[in-house]
């Protein structure tokens, strides 16, 4: 099993976002059968295994074993990963183009590019585990807390710049085998109450987000 998978197929995001299949896959981070899953989502064994073959048969759940009961035979199955992540791609006629309408302040065009992030991520990853390869990547992820909203922009400002610089610094538009790589730089507020929870009073202030890239 791998820790997170990447749903592209349209049929297979479907499938996933059935409530009792939904709880089946978290259930099935341990091998189980129609008969085990059964008490524990409140079905017949014979619902269960209708919606385990479903699940089998988009990806979403593999075979373990089977055992022999009698003349029955168990089927052990377990969930492909840990937790899944429903791509763009499986909305592709509707998915978000950050191309269409850049704007570093925009929280819209930020979501924009997190979602090709996952898009191309996951097919980047489908690519390689198919070849047998390792994909590089990196990614920093921290909170900093400002104390006003001059001091946010001011740093946005300077994360830019200097994030600029460096892309100057390394992007060889005439290197011979090298190759593009997408550079994404983000800021957004931390979610820190319930939905439910009425927000504090804020000094008002631009939202900001910065993004560059060396490949378009």
């Amino acid at each position: 099993m791998i820790d997170v998978a990447v749903i592209d197929d349209p049929a297979a995001a479907g499938v996933s976002l059935d409530p009792v299949r939904a709880r089946l896959l978290a259930a099935l981070t341990a091998p189980g059968s129609a008969t085990t899953l059964a008490a524990e989502v409140g079905l017949s064994r014979q619902k269960v295994n209708y919606h385990l073959r479903a699940l089998e048969r988009h990806g979403l759940v593999e075979l373990v074993e089977e055992r022999r009961k009698g003349n029955v035979t168990e089927r052990i199955v377990q969930a492909t990963a840990a937790s899944y992540v429903i791509s763009p791609a499986a909305l592709s006629a509707v998915a978000p183009d950050p191309g269409r309408a850049p704007d570093q302040l925009s929280a819209r065009w930020l979501l924009a590019l997190a979602a090709r992030l996952v898009r191309e991520v996951g097919e980047l990853i489908k690519r390689s585990t198919k070849a047998g390869q390792r994909l590089a990547t990196f990614a920093i992820d921290g909170e900093v807390r400002f104390a006003s909203a001059a001091d946010r922009a001011a740093f946005a400002e300077e994360l830019g710049a200097t994030v600029n610089r460096l892309v100057a610094k390394y992007h060889d538009e005439k290197a011979a085998g090298g190759r593009q790589h997408r550079l994404i730089v983000a800021l957004h507020p931390s979610i820190t109450r319930p939905a439910d929870e009425p927000a504090p009073d804020l000094a008002p202030g631009p939202s900001t987000s910065t993004s560059t890239s060396t490949e378009e």
